[in-house]
């Protein structure tokens, strides 16, 4: 699950690290008036979306007076603002970060992830703030400095000052620059997070150390145990067919190809689509309805998959463990009489009440076209999907 940066830094205050103060806003007079709430002279305007390199895209600006504020909020709310990682669609701006300029002296970057090699937490730290850190990774490797932190003793002082030397950090603010990095620290481990990052931490003219900006991304499944960040969620931000598929427990990602894959298990669910890639197809979605599936999951991961125009044809693809074969064909008839499904469908299903299954779906009258393998399945879906399509035109 993703927040916003102002959201971001709420957390990370929470923790003891310190960021500029700012207020969020979602039109123009609250930008305004959050102006004149902070103070000052200049102030930036910052977009907030779900998103990097909003600043390349237009979405961050300085103004150095009230009627400029307003000028640019009114300018980047409601914009598509787009960036390498919204796609060419972009992304619309519904809300809006109000912050008190700083003095930048030096931009920073740390971050931290989980490292699945050694098992633990890795703290990322480079001197090239700013930028994106896979393009410091790429071009300039040996700026990027690393701590795997031992979650018994956590990120201890002498490696918070060992780092903070590395990336340039001068001996007055490396007290300040511990404090941030712990605080990150504190903030992931706290909150289950996937991703901690703040790029960039500036040293100011005077010596401080502030998060400029800030990114957490959190682990999904463990959000039952945090409802207030939970609460932080932004559905707008979100694809509409992913949120809807959350309220079923289906978990759901929607692709850019045609042919929609409704699978039980998330490793079968890869195979499938890699087998559709294999016979020159291309999967519209990934779904895994679970091991529990129901009639009505059935019938609304159909209904979402419909949803998308670009869908061609739907592969039906089981195994028959926990989940048996006659139930999810009972609910791929139930669901495509629902829908009155208008695309090819194919079935493969093996496993428990696997014969019961099949005569089910022969039983349906439903112009279900049956498979005995994978690579029929693939086969026969692709060559569905591709003569469906041709029939469109």
């Amino acid at each position: 699950m993703k927040i916003h940066e102002y959201q971001a830094k709420e957390v990370l205050r929470g923790f003891g690290v310190v960021t500029p103060r700012g207020i969020a806003c979602f039109n123009v007079d609250e930008a305004v008036a959050a102006a004149n709430t902070l103070g000052g002279k200049v102030w930036v305007v910052k977009a907030q979306i779900h998103a990097g390199g909003r600043g390349k895209g237009g979405g961050v600006k300085l103004a150095r007076s009230v009627d400029e504020v307003r000028q640019l909020a009114g300018e980047i709310l409601g914009m598509q603002l787009k960036t390498h990682q919204t796609g060419p669609e972009g992304q619309k701006v519904r809300r809006l970060l109000i912050e008190e300029g700083a003095d930048i002296k030096k931009e920073l970057y740390v971050g931290m992830v989980v490292d699945r090699g050694t098992q633990k937490v890795a703290l990322m730290a480079s001197s090239e703030g700013g930028m994106d850190i896979e393009e410091v990774a790429a071009h300039t490797p040996e700026k990027i400095h690393k701590v795997f932190i031992d979650p018994v003793d956590g990120l201890v002082d002498a490696d918070c000052d060992a780092v903070a030397r590395k990336i340039g950090v001068p001996e007055g603010s490396l007290a300040q620059a511990r404090t941030a990095l712990q605080g990150l620290y504190k903030a992931f481990w706290s909150t289950d997070a996937s991703l901690a990052e703040i790029n960039p931490l500036i040293l100011t003219g005077d010596g401080k150390v502030i998060a400029l900006d800030g990114k957490i991304d959190f682990d999904g499944n463990a959000m039952f145990r945090h409802p207030d960040l939970l609460a932080m969620r932004d559905l707008d931000e979100e694809d509409p067919a992913e949120v809807q598929a959350s309220k079923y427990d289906l978990n759901y990602i929607q692709l850019d190809g045609s042919i929609g894959c409704l699978v039980n298990g998330a490793g079968l669910a890869m195979a499938t689509m890699d087998t559709i890639k294999l016979y020159g197809g291309s999967p519209a979605n990934f779904l895994d309805v679970g091991g529990g599936a129901t009639t009505e999951k059935v019938t609304e991961a159909f209904k979402i998959m419909l949803s998308n125009p670009k869908l061609a044809a739907i592969l039906v693809n089981i195994f028959g463990g926990i989940m048996k074969c006659d139930v999810i064909a009972q609910g791929v008839v139930a669901a495509a009489r629902e829908v009155k499904l208008s695309v090819p469908l194919v079935v493969r299903m093996k496993g428990t009440n696997e014969q019961l299954g099949k005569q089910i779906l022969a039983d349906s009258g439903l112009p279900i076209i049956s498979a005995d393998n994978m690579g029929q399945a693939a086969e026969r879906v692709v060559a569905a999907a591709a003569a469906h399509a041709a029939g469109k035109k």
